[in-house]
């Protein structure tokens, strides 16, 4: 493989892939969720912190072992070839191909506000209950593309990420200006932090069509629980920053750059997100009404369709805020997709060469990429977007994905037993505080969301599970040279 990726690229590829869409949409839940100011800030924050902890962590790890494949191969050594394969196993059924369907549904819904034709509800045609819409043949079109554009070599991989990942930079710095610029010329910001630490979880009920609100006042265990609760949108918002792993074997001086990229990626990524929950906190009031008509009677919580970001805009720009949010959210999950898209194939190349995975993936083509190993993650990650099965996915992922944070970063206390003499470039920021104090503070979200989401995460567990008898079967029979 070609080393072409330099410090710059490994930053924008950690933060190109971190942020979509969620940013736009999920404060409304939070805020639904904790109810106050004050308290969707610390989820924010709280959720960048928990994720730097990672990095840091993870840091090491690259160093240590800057090969294609990342996460799959610090798990390998930690633990052996079982628990590497299940991770390996469970990225490609849900954790990467399931958000790269519905990172390229998101492209494809908002692309409906410029052409209704891809509007959601376009249904194409049916099959027994299965309904294919435009917006999901429109997302099968753009996974195609980004895969065929990045088997052609990882300079176009390459290209793409730093123009779309530098433009929705800007445009977030851009928005983030005027929305606090704006707003502190009103006294929203000053009215939503008056009662910013009075947490209350909202209840809504219908009852003869009629739809009514409720507060339930949060202290003590009900709000860390609610805070946890909180945290799985904005957790899933700040995902995908370990992508840049996988992709060691092209980044040049990958024992410092790996580590660099992960630190300044993550940091960049945080500070957007915290800066915008202001900006949104600064144009619309938190609270709101179910039944409300205008954006200010909507407020956080009940924007519509979740789409605060819109909600915030409309309120500088008029009606054409949903016009300049729908090009937003296009050229960032574009940008995300391709990361997701670039990085994920070199994962399951990894693993095809330890003999878990098709044998043909393995291997490159003319242009020095694993283009059989992306064509699988794409036809996969198509199917799901026909599932129409997206939605539940992220719930299973997020849970599937904090399981496999927390066993790569045991696995650094491991490797430290195991492996003391080997090179070491970068080691884990904190050590053992920090690494220990993100595998206790993830335990307990994981915990939290597998009492309160039970369903969701009792099936991330069993797609987990189910990874262990395909295991056997790899082990059994030479891989089928598909």
């Amino acid at each position: 493989m070609k080393k072409s990726l330099n410090l710059f690229d490994t930053t924008l590829l950690v933060a190109g892939s971190m942020i979509g869409s969620g940013i736009f949409i999920v404060s409304a839940d939070i805020a639904r969720v904790v109810g106050s100011a004050g308290w969707l800030l610390v989820v924010w924050i709280l959720s960048g912190v928990i994720t730097l902890f990672a990095a840091l962590s993870y840091g090491e790890l690259a160093g240590m072992m800057p090969q294609a494949g990342g996460q799959f191969v610090y798990i390998k050594k930690a633990f052996g070839d079982l628990v590497a394969f299940v991770y390996g196993w469970t990225v490609f059924l849900v954790i990467q191909t399931g958000v790269i369907a519905a990172v390229a549904v998101a492209f494809a819904k908002f692309t409906g506000v410029f052409i209704p034709f891809f509007e959601e509800g376009n249904v194409m045609f049916q099959i027994a209950t299965l309904k294919i819409t435009s917006a999901q043949l429109l997302a099968i079109f753009i996974i195609a593309l980004l895969t065929f554009i990045n088997t052609r070599g990882i300079e176009n991989g390459k290209a793409i990420q730093r123009i779309f990942t530098s433009a929705k930079l800007i445009a977030l710095f851009a928005l983030i200006i005027v929305g606090i610029y704006y707003g502190f010329h009103t006294d929203v910001f000053s009215t939503n932090m008056t009662k910013a630490w009075d947490a209350k979880g909202v209840v809504v009920d219908t009852v003869n069509e009629q739809t009514t609100q409720s507060f339930l006042p949060l202290s003590g265990m009900t709000l860390a629980t609610a805070l946890g609760l909180a945290m799985i949108g904005s957790l899933f918002s700040s995902d995908a920053w370990n992508n840049v792993t996988f992709i060691a074997g092209e980044v040049e001086n990958p024992k410092r750059n790996i580590p660099l990229g992960l630190f300044f990626g993550v940091c960049i990524v945080t500070l957007i997100y915290v800066l915008a929950n202001v900006a949104y906190l600064c144009l619309l009031p938190l609270d709101g009404s179910v039944n409300g008509q205008t954006v200010l009677e909507q407020g956080i919580m009940f924007a519509q369709k979740d789409r605060v970001g819109t909600a915030a805009l409309f309120l500088v720009f008029g009606d054409i805020a949903k016009y300049l949010m729908a090009a937003l959210i296009m050229i960032s999950t574009f940008g995300c997709n391709n990361g997701l898209i670039l990085a994920g194939s070199r994962l399951f190349q990894s693993m095809a060469k330890e003999g878990l995975f098709f044998r043909s993936t393995s291997k490159l083509n003319k242009f020095n990429v694993p283009a059989r190993a992306m064509t699988f993650q794409g036809i996969w990650a198509s199917l799901l977007c026909l599932s129409g099965s997206y939605g539940d996915l992220l719930d299973y992922c997020t849970f599937s994905s904090l399981i496999f944070y927390i066993i790569t970063i045991t696995g650094l206390f491991v490797l430290r037993k195991k492996m003391p003499d080997a090179e070491r470039p970068y080691k884990a920021f904190g050590y053992p505080v920090i690494p220990a104090l993100y595998i206790i503070l993830t335990t307990l979200i994981c915990v939290d969301l597998l009492v309160y989401k039970t369903f969701n995460c009792g099936m991330g567990l069993l797609i987990i599970a189910l990874g262990i008898p395909v295991y056997f079967i790899f082990k059994r029979n030479k891989p089928v040279a598909l």
